[in-house]
């Protein structure tokens, strides 16, 4: 037999959190001393350490004690608790892949907004199927593995880490015209990068700048938000670009 303070001690669990399972009838003490001292046997230790482990799978402390009288239904309760990690999983996928939204944003930006930082928790809450649904409208069937291709301002691999770099270059360099040589450098690379992934595709390339050109259109379809001053920058470097590259200056 051991005391409230020893179990404590070797448990973790507070006195407090002890009594507080004795007032809910979670874990008895076996025997009380003549001063009122609670005593734990090896049953109670046992029963504590089944707790703690339901507490760690995620149950709740009325569902635990449910389950300690063998009323509980292991398969529907073991179903019930996969289904809500899976839950939370997804939820936690969803908070990373907004919170990498907003660290490429700022790289491309130079800061956040508040209205930049609305648009970029829409654009993570924006259901998949509706985007895909809306894509769908747009493309053929014969597009959609392109569409795959397309940087994604929430993920982290180095196909969408190079666009966020090049943007955020571009946008530091819109001060020194679309003719400087570090813009037509960057736009070079884009030019690359773009022929690179969609190789004999450029209806589909055109299409999609088509799309990126309207702001709602490139919301339904959960693209990154760039304002129309810096789309027409880009349009205007490139036409630029492609001048120069046709009277061989490149």
């Amino acid at each position: 037999m051991i005391t409230i303070k020893d179990i404590s001690k070797r448990t973790g669990i507070s006195v407090r959190t002890l009594r507080y399972y004795e007032e809910i009838a979670l874990l008895i003490p076996s025997a009380k001393t003549e001063g009122g001292h609670r005593l734990y046997g090896e049953e109670e230790l046992k029963k504590l350490q089944q707790i703690l482990f339901l507490k760690n799978l995620g149950f709740k402390l009325k569902e635990i004690q449910t389950l300690l009288n063998k009323t509980w239904n292991w398969s529907a309760s073991i179903e019930h608790q996969l289904a809500f990690v899976k839950e939370e999983q997804e939820k936690l996928k969803q908070m990373e892949n907004t919170l990498i939204g907003l660290k490429n944003a700022l790289a491309i930006e130079g800061e956040l907004t508040e209205a930049l930082i609305q648009q970029m928790i829409q654009l993570s809450l924006r259901e998949q199927d509706q985007k895909q649904a809306f894509r769908k409208q747009l493309f053929a069937d014969s597009e959609m593995d392109l569409i795959k291709k397309l940087p994604n301002i929430n993920r982290n691999d180095p196909h969408s880490l190079e666009w966020v770099a090049l943007l955020g270059q571009l946008k530091q360099e819109v001060s020194h015209g679309a003719e400087s040589a570090e813009v037509q450098r960057i736009i070079k690379r884009m030019v690359e990068k773009s022929e690179e992934a969609y190789k004999d595709n450029d209806l589909f390339l055109e299409k999609m700048w088509e799309i990126r050109k309207s702001p709602s259109l490139s919301e339904q379809a959960g693209l990154y938000p760039l304002d129309n001053d810096f789309i027409n920058f880009i349009e205007q470097a490139y036409t630029i670009y492609e001048a120069r590259k046709e009277a061989g200056q490149l």
